[in-house]
């Protein structure tokens, strides 16, 4: 695209905010408004709001549009991660109203779809891109008020009374005020502590906030308390039910700074923008005239960044990671007062994220377990850290796409809350059951006792919504416990159905597992069959939990050889030693250094390192390659929290390591 070539804009959702970014693009010097899509194009008034664009029927169809190189989404919250992804899959530059997608999770996975669409991505917090803006950052970084100390912030108005038609007081829609508004006030705190810093934007390191939630659901008003690194303290707030100030105060150690409506700057048409500075009993008003109409910035900004083949905004504009930054606030704040849309449960959330139904790739190559009767991927996806559903469900859809389906679940992830995910996902895509190789585990330390397994089972199988598992295992070994009684518990489950593959021990010595397989044999009961060991290209030196135990070193790698005993490898990456998180003068990160520095283990990294450059790949990758390549039945078990991690990790499975490669990554 060339630098005098207009931007040629269509907009999805013909509402005020989307007029309001038409007057912007009208007044822009980079772009021009081409088309408008409706899913009613007979709607009264639609010629006169958008002069000069053309009407378009449905949203797909700006999509295919040839005629438009960017698109402005301005459909209710909910609406917002499906149609980026949808845009930028069509090549489209993107634009959406903030907020750009209901939490940090979905937002990552829209900035990735863009990423590898190669397309620009912004999300429309408009103030951002305003001159006013910059010079308030310019003058926190010239500490005119010292130290900043306190910044004190809110974007609150009163709708009257309960509206339940209205979206803004509809839960489904994502309504009431931390999603709507609250996003202002803490972006503008990030912004302003980040600038104390001289950086673009700063983190708070922790959050809490309260709301009221109203009739139906949603936060009607609500305050937040942001603490940051550099001791800075933000008090935000936001309502839909109480007209607040809307001052934005950043009190320093030497004076204090006030802007009026931060987010409004100097006006829809232009104006006179206002920064007050009290120090010393004195007061000082910095005033920007700006004859421009303020949405013009921000398609200027976006129009310039296309134009140069950028991605996202520059600062002050919301980068990307500023953007997920600011959204895994509104996460926190939001889980303080228990906020949770309708739309982002199970019951509701039965699409992906584009919102299609899922259906099962191939692109993840399949492998034959030992007793079990249906293949498996040659990856099994554990997901013991997602912290909701409709965080786990991108991922978890992300993976089935692929070709993915062997699963990792236990009793103790997340108190039993990732078992009920996985239920829930599973009934809410209508997955067949019999396509999916489903782990379970139970009695962990210290409930490590054979009646157990079957009382834990129990809950188990509830929370997973099946009546059994493929594979089972003990999630750690008690030695006091003779291991014939743990083998008979087991045993009983296979006789009762609710295991119909194989089980085995999770972190269970060899003479252990050994002694399991003669009782087994002696007796007549079915015998253990499978392992949930560490295995790495990195040995692990120091367990990193208690009653871990790896399967790494060469004894292991005889005897796992000897018996074909599948192990479904947990850390099976080395838990970051493989990326640059780790080096041999890195020692910030205890457990990396605790249980994976040795000069062998750098050694066989230096191995990796090698060889991904060769290939064109991460270390990373290697060690993955390394684990599948086994000449014994190595299953790892993947732990990515986002798509993008997801897929990185995928993209291993292209690599065919030699026996000649393997032993030379050993050394």
């Amino acid at each position: 695209m060339t630098s005098d070539q207009p931007i040629r804009w269509g907009i999805i959702g013909p509402g005020t905010i989307a007029r309001t970014f038409a007057d912007g693009v009208a007044h822009s010097r980079t772009g021009r408004l081409v088309a408008i899509a409706t899913r009613n194009p007979a709607k009264p008034g639609l010629a006169e709001n958008f002069p000069g664009a053309r009407i378009v029927d449905g949203y797909e169809a700006l999509l295919s549009d040839k005629e438009i190189d960017a698109i402005y989404i301005a459909v209710p919250h909910t609406g917002h991660a499906e149609w980026a992804i949808k845009a930028a899959r069509a090549g489209k530059h993107i634009l959406v109203e903030k907020p750009i997608a209901l939490s940090a999770y979905d937002a990552e996975a829209v900035y990735y779809e863009a990423k590898k669409a190669g397309v620009f991505a912004g999300e429309a917090f408009m103030y951002r891109v305003h001159p006013q803006t910059e010079k308030l950052v310019e003058l926190v970084k010239s500490g005119v008020i010292g130290t900043v100390r306190i910044i004190r912030s809110s974007f609150g108005f009163n709708m009257g009374s309960y509206k339940p038609e209205h979206r803004l007081f509809a839960n489904d829609t994502a309504g009431g005020g931390i999603l709507d508004v609250g996003g202002y006030p803490v972006s503008m705190a990030r912004l302003i502590s980040g600038a104390a810093e001289g950086k673009a934007f700063l983190e708070p390191e922790k959050v809490s906030g309260v709301a009221h939630l109203g009739e139906s659901g949603v936060d009607e008003w609500a305050s937040a308390v942001l603490k940051f690194p550099n001791e800075i303290i933000a008090e935000v707030s936001c309502s839909i039910m109480a007209q607040q100030d809307n001052v934005l105060r950043i009190i320093g150690s030497e004076g204090r700074i006030e802007v009026q409506d931060f987010w409004f700057a100097s006006g829809h048409k232009g104006g006179v923008g206002k920064i007050e500075i009290f120090k010393g009993g004195s007061r000082e008003t910095v005033e920007l005239r700006e004859d421009r109409w303020l949405y013009s910035f921000e398609a200027d900004a976006a129009g310039d960044a296309i134009r140069a083949g950028k991605t996202e905004f520059s600062s002050p504009g919301m980068s990307w990671a500023d953007s997920i930054g600011n959204l895994r606030v509104l996460d926190q704040w939001r889980a303080s007062v228990g906020l949770e849309y309708g739309v982002e449960k199970a019951s509701k959330r039965t699409t992906n994220i584009a919102g299609g139904a899922i259906a099962r790739g191939n692109s993840v190559p399949q492998r034959q377990i030992p007793g079990i009767s249906k293949p498996a991927s040659v990856v099994t996806l554990g997901f013991e850290f997602f912290p909701n559903f409709a965080a786990a469900s991108l991922t978890l859809d992300a993976f089935y796409e692929a070709g993915g389906n062997a699963f990792d679940t236990a009793y103790v992830y997340g108190g039993g809350k990732t078992e009920s995910i996985f239920g829930d996902w599973h009934t809410s895509r209508k997955v067949p059951r019999e396509e999916i190789v489903l782990i379970g585990k139970g009695a962990h330390s210290p409930l490590c006792y054979p009646d157990m397994i079957a009382k834990q089972l129990d809950q188990s199988l509830a929370r997973l919504k099946t009546d059994y598992v493929d594979i089972y295992f003990m999630h750690r070994d008690n030695t006091d416990v003779p291991v014939g009684e743990f083998v008979d518990a087991m045993d009983a489950e296979v006789k009762r159905g609710r295991i119909r593959g194989i089980f085995g021990g999770s972190n269970w010595t060899r003479a252990r597992f050994d002694e399991a397989i003669a009782y087994a044999g002696k007796t007549g009961k079915t015998a253990p069959a499978a392992l949930s060991n560490n295995f790495s290209l990195a040995e692990m030196l120091d367990p990193i939990w208690a009653g871990c135990v790896a399967a790494s070193d060469d004894d292991w790698k005889k005897w796992l050889n000897e018996k074909q005993i599948p192990n479904f490898a947990w850390s099976s990456q080395g838990r970051g030693f493989f990326t640059d998180r780790a080096g041999r003068d890195k020692r910030d990160d205890e457990e990396i250094v605790r249980v994976w520095y040795s000069e062998r283990n750098f050694g066989r990294r230096d191995r990796a390192i090698e060889l991904a450059n060769k290939l064109g790949r991460n270390p990373i990758h290697i060690a993955l390659a390394y684990v599948i390549a086994q000449p014994f039945p190595v299953i790892p078990l993947i732990g990515p929290r986002t798509v993008a991690e997801l897929e990185d990790s995928l993209s291993a499975l292209d690599i065919k390591l030699t026996p000649e490669q393997v032993k030379w990554l050993e050394g």
